[in-house]
């Protein structure tokens, strides 16, 4: 079975950019060579976006191999497949990891346990509602990526392929 999905780089220091590129060749098996374009949105920071095919469960791999590296921000998707639902992961600097499960349509699936447990925090005082259904969704990943996402917009595109 085959899955696919894209990784975008949305901001890189130039000097980890071999390194990026080492972290997903371990994780897909083959060699990768990513084309890096500046960032409009940051200043003396890089981007790059690739389209990727390969296992189901790559993007969390190559999500896990990414995370926590300073100055990084990524969104990794990988697209719902027959018996497999998709997912998706980013990461900034300042929020740290978020991972959403994806159905078919596109849609953020959140599992019953954790709506359960933001209603009953939201009636103990411990937070507002719509405040954490807003990080269960991804709200404020959403709101600190999207000037890097719109200054991708026409960026060159690669195609990654995994070793089978």
């Amino acid at each position: 079975m085959s899955a696919r999905g894209v990784l975008y780089v949305h901001s890189a220091q130039p000097a980890l950019c071999p390194h990026i590129e080492w972290a997903v060749a371990g994780v897909l098996g083959v060699p990768v060579d990513l084309t890096w374009t500046p960032q409009p949105a940051a200043p003396n920071v890089v981007r790059a976006q690739a389209e990727w095919e390969g296992r189901p469960g790559i993007a969390a791999a190559i999500a896990s191999s990414l995370m926590g590296w300073q100055r990084l921000r990524f969104e990794i998707t990988e697209d719902a497949s027959p018996g497999v639902d998709g997912s998706r992961h980013a990461y900034t600097p300042t929020l740290g990891a978020f991972t959403a499960v994806i159905g078919a349509a596109g849609d953020i699936m959140i599992p019953e346990d954790r709506l359960r447990a933001a209603m009953m925090m939201a009636a103990q005082g411990r937070c507002v509602l719509e405040e954490e259904l807003d990080k269960l969704l991804g709200k404020p990943w959403d709101e600190e990526l999207e000037p890097f996402r719109y200054a991708g917009d026409g960026a060159p595109v690669r195609w990654l392929h995994a070793a089978v």
